[in-house]
């Protein structure tokens, strides 16, 4: 169902895809938009246990979008260092697809908040309490359960690692 990379000794392990995401503070989610145009869209997110998760406003092109058509594709950059003299740049990038979900049930979406919450204010526990608890009726959440990942990197940075196990 899903194409395999025509470049394939630049494929990184799930492993690898999942640390991407993890470490990630944005990616880019693609979906189908109005008139058929393509609509993307940079956000923040957190990925847990096959899943991503973000936050919107309860209304908006993304909304009705995902709630014409679930399947969506969401990107992550992990390096993308430009080297002019060689003509190229050392990237790293994790894409994903699968179907988007407007949360309802008022513990997934209190769950979904609270990770999104810890990932991007770890230490303020007290203060991201207080604006979970301001912002819950006003915000939606949406789940991306995952069907495919893939990672690629740059060949120069394969030859790098294969030659640091050498």
């Amino acid at each position: 169902m899903f194409r395999e990379m025509r470049r394939n000794k630049q494929v990184l392990s799930l492993e690898e895809s999942i640390e991407i995401l993890n470490n990630g503070t944005s990616g880019v989610l693609a979906v189908y938009g109005d008139e058929g145009y393509p609509y993307a869209v940079p956000l923040s997110y957190v990925y847990h246990d096959s899943k991503i998760f973000f936050h919107c406003a309860k209304s908006g092109h993304k909304l009705d979008a995902i709630e014409r058509n679930s399947k969506v594709s969401f990107c992550v950059i992990d390096q993308d260092k430009v080297v002019p003299e060689e003509y190229t740049s050392y990237f790293r990038s994790v894409i994903v697809f699968g179907n988007a979900r407007i949360l309802d049930d008022e513990t997934e979406k209190r769950s979904a908040l609270v990770m999104l919450a810890a990932r991007y204010s770890p230490d303020q526990v007290q203060g991201r309490q207080q604006v979970i608890e301001s912002q819950f009726k006003q915000v939606c959440l949406i789940e991306l359960s995952i069907d495919h990942m893939s990672g690629k990197e740059a060949i120069e940075l394969v030859r790098m690692k294969n030659s640091h196990n050498n």
